[in-house]
């Protein structure tokens, strides 16, 4: 057995006495399956689906298909998180990061885990199929291919890999709309358009706090290519201004009224201040506000969505 030492230089593994792992192999295994699963990435996935299913179902929730739509998107969202690790072990054996992972480390088995994920996929696509419906089943299809076969390889190859990222991690909420209504709806495209010009700025601060990490791996960001941090910040920047009339749209064409309206534009405009902020001087500790403050806008505005439809009702506005 061994321990990876994460703390300088390439993986290393320091032959540990079987004494000292008597208690640790089972909190290394959640641990391993946390990383592998990417845990709180899915949860993002679940609650951002669950918010399209609840904004198109307009308060009378089919609480049935809304039991089989997050498990099929939670057992899609674990496929795509392996097979992404599976394809990116070697990239990620050069990165500080990411040098500690499972399948790095080869403390979990890469064949038999990678076979896991394509049956955990396929019942995910199943579950979706035969219990919610077609256009869900296709969407929740469409996220996963997006996300291994075009984003993941992109990451080596161009800057652009951000934008084509936005794809997979937009359409969880339109996943969740169309399975209350079987089609597109105003709901589930105006929560896209969010969801995707929220992930701009949000990348970009990530891409500047590990800016080294991904130049080490050889990763194309905006930023690798970007010494004084003058792009990384412009995009961010730009981004986040585009976000603040997007994030209205509950509001001017979806069924969201005045509070959230209220709510998204203020949260909206201080986002635009942290972005200014980041984009006046680009260094790390600006950089890291700006993650933290994204991290803190989306489920604010989420969370202001989910209670307007009552507040609407009882203003009548």
């Amino acid at each position: 057995m061994t321990r990876v030492n994460t703390t300088s230089g390439p993986v290393e593994t320091v032959a540990l006495p079987r004494a000292a792992l008597a208690g640790q192999g089972e909190l290394s295994l959640a641990s391993d399956l946390s990383e592998l699963t990417k845990a709180r990435l899915t949860m993002m996935v679940l609650l951002t689906t669950l918010t399209g299913f609840g904004l198109a179902s307009r308060g009378a929730f089919d609480w049935t298909k809304l039991f089989h739509t997050l498990l099929g998107t939670a057992l899609v969202a674990v496929c795509s998180s392996i097979l992404n690790q599976a394809l990116e072990r070697d990239t990620d054996a050069l990165m500080r990061r990411t040098q500690a992972r499972p399948f790095v480390t080869r403390r979990l088995p890469l064949r038999e885990i990678v076979l896991a994920g394509f049956v955990l996929g396929a019942l995910g696509l199943a579950e979706l199929a035969w219990f919610v419906n077609g256009l869900t089943t296709l969407l929740a299809g469409l996220a996963l291919a997006s996300y291994v076969l075009l984003y993941t390889p992109l990451k080596r190859r161009t800057e652009f890999n951000t934008l084509v990222g936005t794809i997979p991690g937009a359409l969880p909420p339109l996943i969740g709309a169309t399975a209350v209504t079987g089609h597109f709806s105003v709901e589930g495209w105006t929560l896209f358009a969010l969801l995707t010009f929220w992930q701009l700025p949000h990348f970009y601060a990530i891409a500047w706090l590990l800016r080294d990490d991904y130049q080490a791996g050889g990763l194309k960001m905006v930023s690798t290519d970007d010494a004084t941090g003058a792009r990384t910040g412009w995009h961010a920047l730009v981004s986040a201004l585009v976000l603040l009339p997007v994030s209205l749209l509950p509001s001017w064409v979806g069924p969201a009224g005045i509070f959230y309206g209220i709510v998204a534009g203020l949260l909206s405009l201080g986002f635009i201040a942290v972005a200014v902020y980041f984009a006046r001087q680009p260094n790390h500790a600006r950089a890291r506000i700006l993650f933290l403050v994204s991290i803190g806008y989306l489920p604010l505005v989420l969370a202001a969505l989910a209670i307007d439809i009552p507040i609407k009702n009882w203003l009548g506005c």
